[in-house]
């Protein structure tokens, strides 16, 4: 079946969107669409174009026999600025003010167009790093990992609190929780990871960093590495923080129970890049 352009354009694109970071070949573009591998070069400069225009991502390209295109997933400042401007406005409302100072996030991180913009934001700022999973602890990141190494095109793995007899034999380790200062357990499956994984730790929030340093010595014991850190929310006042380096997309810096007041102002994420 011969493919119109304006269909090869189309299915191209959704190709590439599906395939995220992944080399593909002019070659397998040309048998695919039944086309000169010149006709194919001119589409993908329409897509890359179109792709850096809107603010989608861009196109890369690697020259050689073995070479082709990978489409990256990269966020302009003007949309990082309005989504993270729209996260402080959700996060600022005093509905979300619980007992004790804590925060209501369960909405946010369930509701899929907030989640997948986070991702966005993530993989475009760990988008030219190297990558091969994205970790997060069971169980509020779950959702934002996803997101994340979506667009990252990488498999995920769950640090839990306690073990489930579906993943195997785990190795487990011990940290101490940063801001209640209480020793806690968490463990992994040994067929979670190889030796040598790039790992990027994403979590939801971040306080005095116990459960994030936890997971960091926890890829130690993979003999794995830490590629970055990125948190939706960090708390400004932390008495003691375990975790220096890490990507921010909102900074908590006050909760005022009696007035019903929460500040929540830009994280580092600009800083970051």
């Amino acid at each position: 079946m011969k493919f119109r352009r304006s269909e090869r354009l189309i299915d191209m694109t959704n190709y590439l969107l599906e395939h995220p970071r992944q080399l593909v070949s002019l070659t397998y573009f040309s048998e695919r669409y039944k086309s000169a591998k010149s006709s194919i070069s001119e589409d993908l400069a329409i897509i890359k174009d179109t792709f850096e225009q809107r603010g989608i991502g861009t196109l890369q390209t690697v020259p050689g026999a073995a070479g082709g295109v990978k489409f990256q997933v990269k966020v302009t400042e003007e949309e990082a600025k309005s989504t993270i401007s729209e996260l402080c406005e959700i996060m600022a409302s005093p509905d979300r003010l619980l007992p004790g100072g804590y925060l209501y996030m369960t909405d946010i991180i369930g509701n899929p167009s907030i989640v997948n913009r986070v991702g966005r934001l993530f993989a475009s700022a760990f988008g030219e790093t190297q990558i091969d999973v994205v970790m997060t602890v069971a169980t509020k990141g779950i959702s934002l990992a996803y997101a994340t190494a979506n667009y990252l095109n990488v498999p995920v793995v769950i640090v839990r609190k306690d073990s489930k007899v579906t993943e195997g034999s785990t190795v487990s380790i011990n940290y101490v929780s940063g801001s209640t200062k209480r020793l806690s357990t968490m463990m992994l499956s040994k067929r979670s990871l190889a030796e040598g994984s790039r790992v990027l730790i994403v979590d939801d929030f971040l306080r005095g960093g116990g459960t994030v340093n936890g997971m960091v010595s926890m890829l130690e014991e993979f003999k794995a590495h830490v590629a970055g850190i990125a948190v939706l929310v960090e708390a400004e006042k932390a008495e003691e923080r375990l975790v220096d380096e890490y990507l921010s997309l909102l900074r908590l810096s006050d909760i005022d129970e009696r007035e019903k007041k929460i500040n929540v102002n830009e994280g580092n994420y600009f800083k970051n890049k």
